[in-house]
């Protein structure tokens, strides 16, 4: 099933919290990406396909600041990025050297990217603040990127946050971080996700009408007929 603006609308009600559930009883529990924090307090859920870029550590020889004007650069990569997308980058949880600054999240914000992710960092953090493009990453440093990393390419399998990562995989990211929905798997969060949410406050409800927690949480055969009869 593609990501279409009705898969992108059911997937906005849906938190990560609850994909999580929905994919661990297929089996995926690796599906998290670690590090991946909201830069912004309060950013909005946002969902998109992955376009994938990949750092690997930094080599003398390569990561210079000349590697910036190289065919294989994130200059390049990013003038590649279709609008809509968003960008996720295998920094291999490096911290002290920022991935993207002001000026490239500007141009990202120009071609329509939805949101930058990350299990590294970003610099010029005001100037990043300053573009109103939404970032999870794993906080700020000043140091460029080729202070710590290589980049090396973009439009391939990486690693983010421990989590394998395929061009167009779906990502959905809010409070709680930045989570992956496999494509094969997409038909199955979207029927399931928006159900999870909807017995989820059904049992909110019950306990903040002093209901007990055990044959509520998971529910029993009884609370499951009073929750079926609720949806009557």
């Amino acid at each position: 099933m593609s990501l279409t603006p009705e898969a992108i609308a059911t997937l906005s009600g849906v938190s990560t919290a609850t994909i999580t559930t929905v994919l661990l009883k297929k089996g995926l529990r690796n599906v998290w990406m670690r590090g991946t924090k909201p830069l912004r307090p309060g950013q909005k859920r946002l969902v998109g396909p992955a376009f994938t870029l990949r750092f690997v550590p930094a080599r003398e020889d390569l990561a210079t600041p000349e590697s910036w004007s190289s065919p294989i650069s994130t200059r390049t990569a990013i003038e590649a990025m279709p609008a809509g997308c968003i960008a996720v980058v295998d920094a291999v949880g490096v911290t002290d050297a920022g991935i993207f600054g002001d000026i490239l999240c500007a141009r990202m914000v120009k071609r329509g990217v939805a949101a930058l992710i990350t299990d590294g960092v970003v610099r010029d953090v005001e100037g990043v603040l300053g573009t109103n493009l939404p970032v999870w990453c794993d906080g700020f440093a000043a140091p460029p990127s080729v202070a710590g990393l290589t980049f090396v390419g973009w439009g391939e399998p990486i690693g983010c946050g421990g989590v394998a990562v395929f061009p167009n995989d779906i990502i959905v990211a809010d409070q709680d971080g930045a989570v992956l929905i496999p494509q094969a798997l997409l038909d199955h969060v979207l029927a399931e996700g928006p159900e999870q949410e909807r017995m989820e406050a059904w049992i909110v409800n019950e306990v903040n009408n002093g209901a007990v927690l055990p044959g509520l949480y998971p529910m029993n055969a009884e609370t499951k007929a009073r929750y079926a009869a609720s949806k009557k």
